[in-house]
């Protein structure tokens, strides 16, 4: 009898952990059984949850708000993110360990339930779209963009920080934007910035009917209806609403509401941007302005980018 007990301790012991969710009344909690195998996209574990591909997975862009998205679509009981950013499809680090790693990386979930994982840096890359494609051409996608001028700003800001926090040497804004007086098609923030380049690699393996665009700007000033139109795209139940958004006057964002339990982005997030000169600005805006209007041709929709 020790030892059967022993036995169950040690099972339960390693067990994984349950998704962030109650069952239902009437709900049970009995194993699933007859699950695919690990080579048809899943994991499955007694206790009824599994590791599954991810229906969704939000491609960027890098200081687009991924964060922000990922985080109120978790609001939603149905969907359950990763953890980390998994840079399978970009890295050939972690491309080259197979797609039996790649599900590894994937939250343990109910059946009926969705993983999402976010990894920015996949927009910009031109190899990612074949490859995601490959392992699913019926994959949900979420973009999350932002004017692009403010998304270069955002993005010198991030480095800006992590160099003074390594205390390493930085280099002004102005000199990375502009060479010789013109402005610097050397610096990388700018490419990742030009949407119709990258969303046209995009539109050869998916139809814009498996994209969905979401508008960063306005999901920061008022994220209820950007959600309302991803639960919509996603055809999730309506759950998401009001009562989970507040406005942090200390912070100057929407923070969450979960269940009684209130979060915020973290401290990184929302920085002041540095100080930049008209003059350069209006160099940037006039970059943008062909691209941008290429870009609302692509889509079929326009945002108010300056």
């Amino acid at each position: 009898m020790a030892a059967l007990l022993l036995g169950l301790l040690l099972f339960a012991m390693q067990s994984p952990p349950l998704p962030s969710r109650s069952l239902a009344d009437g709900e049970s909690s009995s194993p699933v059984t007859s699950l695919p195998p690990a080579d048809n996209g899943t994991t499955s574990h007694p206790n009824g949850t599994l590791q599954q591909f991810p229906q969704i997975i939000i491609i960027g862009v890098r200081k687009g708000g991924t964060r922000a998205l990922i985080e109120m679509l978790s609001l939603h009981s149905t969907v359950v993110a990763a953890q980390n950013e998994v840079h399978f499809f970009d890295w050939e680090s972690h491309f080259q360990k197979g797609l039996s790693w790649y599900l590894s990386q994937m939250p343990y979930t109910f059946p009926e339930q969705l993983t999402v994982e976010k990894t920015p840096a996949y927009f910009t890359s031109s190899k990612v779209p074949k490859r995601i494609f490959q392992m699913n051409p019926n994959i949900k996608l979420l973009l999350i963009l932002r004017d692009p001028t403010e998304r270069v700003l955002s993005d010198y800001t991030q480095v800006f920080y992590n160099r003074l926090q390594k205390h390493k040497r930085y280099q002004p804004i102005e000199s990375v934007l502009v060479k010789d007086g013109e402005i610097n098609l050397g610096y990388k923030a700018l490419n990742r910035s030009l949407y119709y380049t990258h969303m046209q690699n995009w539109l050869q393996y998916f139809p814009m009917e498996s994209i969905h665009v979401v508008d960063g700007d306005r999901l920061i000033k008022d994220p209820l209806p950007e959600m309302k139109k991803v639960e919509r795209f996603l055809k999730l139940e309506p759950q998401i609403n009001a009562s989970n958004f507040y406005f942090n006057k200390t912070k100057g964002f929407y923070c969450l509401r979960d269940h009684g339990r209130e979060r915020c982005l973290h401290d990184s997030k929302g920085r002041a941007h540095p100080h930049v000169a008209p003059a350069i600005l209006q160099k940037l805006y006039q970059f943008f302005h062909q691209p941008n209007k290429k870009f609302f041709e692509l889509v079929g929709r326009t945002f108010n980018w300056n």
